[in-house]
């Protein structure tokens, strides 16, 4: 790995880091795309995500068929997308480990819910935005640009790892 491939790793963690919440996108059975929203559990990025599902649901039906998905996710660090292959798993080490009191309201018998289950992404590859001038500054710039007095807003950093 190199110097800009840490670099790169490491822009893509600090985005996960600041992200509450995910889009998963599967193929739903007529071949359609469908994405949801799920918490984000990882707070950093070492080339997996991992999230709280419950068995029997929707996207753990679509991912049986095709295991092929794509994660987005916006923090104030930035934006992601990273495609990748899922699983789904009953890893109860793995479960404790992630649990929390906010994915206690979303399985009602808490963490005795026999339905939860751990579903892993596996990124292939991850493309990413970065923010380097905030909210603030993405804004002055992109009144710059529409002004005519720079071409296109200059607010950060762009790049596609594959992993």
């Amino acid at each position: 790995m190199t110097d800009t491939q840490a670099d790169q790793l490491a822009a893509i963690s600090d985005i996960v880091h600041g992200a509450r919440t995910a889009l998963l996108t599967t193929v739903s059975e007529d071949g359609s795309l469908h994405a949801r929203p799920l918490a984000v559990q990882d707070k950093t990025f070492h080339r997996t995500l991992r999230f709280l599902v419950q068995d029997g649901s929707e996207k753990v039906a679509d991912i049986a068929r095709n295991p092929h998905v794509n994660v987005a996710i916006e923090s104030q660090g930035g934006y992601l997308s990273i495609a990748g292959t899922a699983t789904v798993t009953k890893d109860d080490s793995v479960i404790d480990e992630l649990w929390s009191p906010f994915a206690e309201a979303w399985f009602p018998d808490g963490r005795d819910d026999p339905s939860i289950r751990l579903l892993t992404v596996e990124g292939d590859s991850v493309e990413y935005w970065t923010q380097d001038t905030g909210t603030v500054g993405t804004l002055v710039q992109t009144m710059k640009a529409a002004l005519g007095r720079e071409s296109t807003p200059d607010v950060g950093s762009h790049g596609t790892v594959e992993l």
